[in-house]
């Protein structure tokens, strides 16, 4: 089992920015992915930016340009620095990762809203 702790999140004006962390403890397997997923009132869960083991990256068309994924590989732990924040990023984001047995994993998510 791998639990996902996820923090951040909050309302920010459009134009501003937020920093999302997601922290990943309680298995001695190793992780293959971590990222980020989205979703929006009434729509569907969506990928915001998945980073590999190795730190290969793909980001939605969306949010290219603007989030920047990093980690910190010793603590298991993943950053999602959004700048340039719009309304249509209105989501609540999830923490995702996937282990090296190709098991996935759920954070519980958390809130990030962006007024115009």
């Amino acid at each position: 089992q791998v639990q996902l702790v996820e923090s951040g999140g909050g309302l920010v004006q459009d134009g501003g920015s937020l920093r999302l962390s997601c922290a990943a403890s309680g298995s001695s397997v190793g992780i293959r992915v971590m990222g980020w997923y989205r979703q929006a009132p009434g729509k569907q869960r969506e990928l915001v930016v998945i980073m590999s083991s190795g730190g290969i990256t793909n980001y939605a068309d969306s949010v290219k340009g603007r989030f920047t994924i990093s980690r910190d590989a010793a603590e298991n732990t993943v950053y999602l620095e959004m700048n340039s924040l719009k309304p249509e990023d209105t989501a609540v984001y999830f923490c995702y990762t996937a282990t090296t047995r190709n098991i996935g994993y759920w954070g519980k998510g958390t809130l990030v809203t962006v007024s115009s």
